[in-house]
């Protein structure tokens, strides 16, 4: 899988050379570290006087890790400890591998849940979304694995081909469509459910464009209905039988969009029927049947705006690609489960305070001008001109290609 991204569309901000350091975003995030432990207690065991390590030195060193080109390993970060300007800026002391192992094992995962939502909450709304599709606010869930190392043994996942130990970790994420940015996440083994996932976290009220996966036991449509959540879910066409109740007009506004079918109705067999629902049948970029589902009524999101609904679902895969560039493409500084989930949920972190600063998620060129900024291979006011460059030409793409696509 490629690891560019899709950019944000939001309009990015002024910002400054200073701004953008590595060490600026690691004081942003010991920032909310405080605020966050307010809220949640740490391990009585990090309150001990004799240890040496704080629990802000090591997430600090751990993040900086996860932005630095160079330090990518455990060994790595224990050597950066030493310098003199790490000292400065992340961590007081030097740290010992014994240290920087012990800790992954004490840190409670809900002090950065805490840190992850007050990032996310300060993530602006973007106008991305069409009008229509404003009036919910629509999250994209999906997850994605994560490749993890053979001695990770408890991360066992049955995927992969046949008689290969596959080692996986995966990444649930219910992802904001109009902030771009995630709202909810979970890190659990490579084989675990997603619906069962998404089952722990749902919030009453809440809206969620999901895929396929999650429509193969039509009961589950029941549960999101039962919590007042709204949904948009694309049915597996091949096995989708609908006992149509009645055909619904099809307009020529969504006839546009690519529609062709709409109808409510129920999904499956007689002994595991769906509740009635609407089905919307639409022709897809590749010229394949594509089967949407949602429990709105055609007057609360019209068939043509639930089509461009389910395209802007891709924004949450688009936002695992460029997790994965964050995180070195699944290189693990931490390899028991607790560590592997600090892990990832510091890379969501750092993609939040990374987002915050430029207004937008980064793409590829522009991740590569902040590491070879932090490599020293910039020259000192040379940065800031050139992402300014680079973000307008992307701007002025999307804009060119958003012109062709209009009718």
């Amino acid at each position: 899988m490629s690891c560019a991204t899709s950019p944000s569309r939001s309009p990015a901000p002024a910002f400054t050379e200073r701004d953008l350091t590595a060490f600026r975003h690691l004081r942003r995030f010991r920032e909310a570290l405080i605020r966050a432990l307010e809220a949640v207690t740490a391990h009585p065991s990090l309150a001990d006087p004799k240890r040496r390590l704080e629990l802000g030195d090591y997430l600090c060193l751990f993040l900086m890790g996860l932005f630095n080109p160079v330090a990518r390993t455990m060994r790595g970060l224990q050597q950066a400890s030493g310098f003199a300007k790490v000292q400065r800026e992340v961590c007081t002391r030097r740290v010992s591998l014994g240290s920087f192992s012990e800790m992954q094992h004490l840190v409670d995962l809900r002090v950065l849940e805490e840190v992850f939502a007050r990032l996310a909450a300060e993530v602006p709304k973007t106008e991305n979304l069409p009008a229509a599709l404003r009036t919910q606010q629509w999250m994209a869930r999906d997850g994605s694995l994560f490749a993890a190392l053979p001695r990770m043994t408890w991360a066992l996942y049955g995927g992969g081909r046949e008689g290969f130990i596959n080692n996986a970790v995966r990444l649930h994420v219910s992802f904001h469509l109009l902030s771009e940015a995630p709202a909810a996440a979970q890190v659990t083994v490579g084989k675990a459910c997603e619906r069962a996932s998404l089952r722990g976290q749902i919030k009453n009220g809440d809206a969620y464009v999901i895929d396929r996966y999650y429509s193969e036991h039509y009961a589950f449509f029941g549960e999101l209905s039962a919590r007042g959540c709204r949904y948009v879910v694309r049915l597996i066409e091949s096995r989708a039988a609908v006992s149509v109740v009645e055909e619904l007009p099809v307009r020529a506004a969504d006839r546009a969009a690519g529609v062709f079918r709409q109808a409510r109705g129920r999904l499956g067999s007689e002994k595991t029927l769906s509740e009635v629902l609407r089905v919307i049948w639409l022709t897809g970029a590749g010229g394949q049947i594509i089967m949407l589902a949602t429990n709105m009524e055609s007057g609360a999101l019209s068939a043509a705006d639930t089509a461009r609904l389910y395209k802007h679902r891709w924004q949450v895969e688009y936002f695992f690609r460029w997790v994965k560039c964050l995180m070195g493409c699944g290189h693990w500084l931490a390899e028991s489960p607790r560590g592997a989930a600090l892990q990832l949920y510091l890379a969501l972190i750092g993609a939040l305070l990374l987002q915050l600063d430029l207004g937008r998620r980064p793409s590829k060129r522009v991740w590569e001008l902040l590491q070879w900024h932090q490599c020293g291979m910039l020259e000192e006011g040379e940065l800031e001109p050139l992402l300014q460059r680079q973000l307008a030409a992307e701007e002025a793409r999307r804009q060119k290609d958003a012109a062709k696509k209009k009718p």
